[in-house]
């Protein structure tokens, strides 16, 4: 059961719960601050694929699959999958799972896509329709390069606002089942356009929707932010955080006591060149599943505010010279452990 909250948010009166969670990382991520925490980091980034893109199906395939086992569930008990990913068509969600044989609901929310899975599937469980599904999501640095920017082998060079996709896939089941995390609500966001046009600087262009969406969210649950135990965006980078803070801050609220963004805490910037951090629908996937559910399953945070960021553009429109919308989606999880 869900009720509508505010302008744009839902509250779940009989929460889903998140039973489970997987991340599947490539060597970069591996080298992390966060290596350590990942289920499973790849040899290579071809994960034994002839192709990067194959090789993100491959991401993909292993993180559900692993999700599947750590909730002690078949692929026949997981009902509907709630999935994507950056690549046209969302080819590395639709081949890489296709052999599950799972009903499935194809996504695209650029690097916000693990937030709109997550909302969906909650939604999907608590209306009952489904007593266990699946949200998976998945980035590759090779393939993003290859179908926005240029194929590696042209060897260009990245300014310091612009980020590192992540070569990841996070994978989470959610049931009706009562488990240590629910997801007690959520705000789904808008696009957002403040006229961005430069590709490179994706955080300055989600930053907006960002502020929009943890906004809506305070005050259509009428709270402050240090009600949360932390605020996540996805991916804004180093860029990003700073003019989202600002942003907020001109609307009255002050969120950098509780602040985080995945795309940051995903890399050492300096050792590994990453300059403004991380990206991809993987980077905000792999860091929830890896650095903050467990800490949600055992308390140490109360209530998290889960905000995936994705920057809204395809080759056709930036060649076309559009600017870049951004969108955000807001998550709300608990601790349910008690």
């Amino acid at each position: 059961m869900a009720e509508a909250i505010g302008a744009q948010s839902i509250q779940f009166s009989q929460p889903p719960y998140i039973l489970s969670s997987a991340s599947v990382v490539g060597t970069k991520e591996g080298e992390g601050p966060l290596g350590e925490l990942f289920d499973v980091v790849g040899a290579d980034d071809k994960f034994g694929e002839e192709s990067w893109e194959e090789a993100e199906s491959t991401l993909q395939k292993e993180a559900a699959t692993l999700a599947f086992g750590k909730a002690d569930l078949a692929k026949e008990d997981v009902r509907y999958i709630f999935g994507g990913d950056l690549l046209g068509q969302n080819i590395a969600t639709t081949f890489g799972l296709m052999e599950l044989g799972i009903p499935l609901f194809g996504l695209y929310g650029a690097c916000s896509t693990a937030g709109e899975a997550l909302i969906l599937a909650s939604m999907a469980v608590a209306g009952g329709y489904a007593d266990n599904v699946l949200a998976v999501t998945s980035s590759h640095f090779a393939s993003a390069e290859k179908q926005f920017r240029f194929p590696l082998e042209y060897a260009n060079q990245r300014p310091l606002s612009s980020t590192w996709t992540v070569t990841g896939s996070g994978a989470f089941v959610l049931g009706a089942k009562r488990g240590n995390v629910r997801v007690a609500g959520a705000t789904p966001g808008k696009a957002v356009d403040y006229g961005v046009k430069d590709s490179m600087n994706m955080g300055a262009a989600m930053a907006p929707a960002a502020c929009d969406t943890i906004y809506r969210n305070l005050v259509d649950f009428g709270r402050k932010p240090e009600d949360y135990d932390k605020i996540v965006t996805g991916d804004l980078g180093t860029v990003g955080r700073e003019i989202l803070l600002g942003l907020l801050k001109e609307k009255g609220f002050d969120i950098s006591d509780v602040h985080m963004d995945c795309g940051i805490e995903i890399y050492d910037s300096k050792e590994q060149n990453t300059n403004a951090g991380g990206s991809g629908c993987g980077c905000s996937a792999v860091t929830l599943s890896a650095a903050i559910l467990p800490k949600l399953e055992h308390g140490a945070y109360r209530r998290v505010l889960f905000v995936p960021t994705g920057a809204l553009l395809s080759t056709v429109s930036f060649n076309e010279g559009q600017s870049v919308p951004g969108i955000a989606h807001g998550v709300v999880l608990e601790y349910a452990g008690e």
